[in-house]
C-alpha cells in the first residue's frame, strides 16, 4: 500500500478478453493505493479474505488521514494467482464494504496493464506491506 499525494493511470494493454473496453485514465489526490494480489490459497474464503483486506485498508487509510482508497490489481507479487473471477469478486466486495464505511473507493480497470504515475511522500506510514 502506498499513500499518495497524486496517483494516476492510463490503460496500456488489455490482458483479459472479457474486460470492458477502457480508453482513458483517471487522476487522484490524497489517496491510499492498495496493490493487491489474490493468491490461489485464498480461494474458497471470500468473506474471510475480504474482511481482512478491508480491515487492513481502513487502518492504513486512517493512519494517513485519508478517506480515499484505490484498489489496484497487482498480480505480480507472487507466482500463485487466484482465478481472475474470484479475485474480482474480492475487489467488488471490498469496495462495497469500504463505501458502507464512509470511504471513497475506486478500482483501477481490472484486466489491464496500466501506465502509472505515483507521487508519494517520504514517511514510514506512506509505505505499508501486509500479507493477509
Amino acid at each position: 500500500m502506498l499513500y499518495t499525494d497524486k496517483f494516476s493511470y492510463n490503460p496500456a494493454m488489455k490482458t483479459l478478453d472479457d474486460a470492458p473496453e477502457i480508453s482513458s485514465g483517471e487522476e487522484f489526490s490524497d489517496a491510499l493505493v492498495a496493490f493487491i494480489q489474490v493468491e490461489e490459497k485464498d480461494e474458497g474464503d471470500l468473506r474471510g479474505r475480504e474482511k481482512k483486506l478491508v480491515n487492513t485498508l481502513k487502518w492504513a487509510a486512517r493512519k494517513n488521514n485519508t478517506q480515499n482508497v484505490i484498489l489496484h490489481s497487482f498480480a505480480h507479487l507472487s507466482n500463485s494467482k487466484a482465478n481472475p473471477d474470484y479475485s474480482k469478486e474480492i475487489f467488488d466486495a471490498a469496495e462495497i464494504r469500504l463505501k458502507n464505511g464512509g470511504f471513497n473507493v475506486t478500482q483501477t480497470p481490472y484486466g489491464y496493464f496500466l501506465d502509472l504515475s505515483i507521487q508519494a511522500p517520504g514517511y514510514p506510514l506512506a509505505r505499508l506491506f501486509s500479507d493477509l
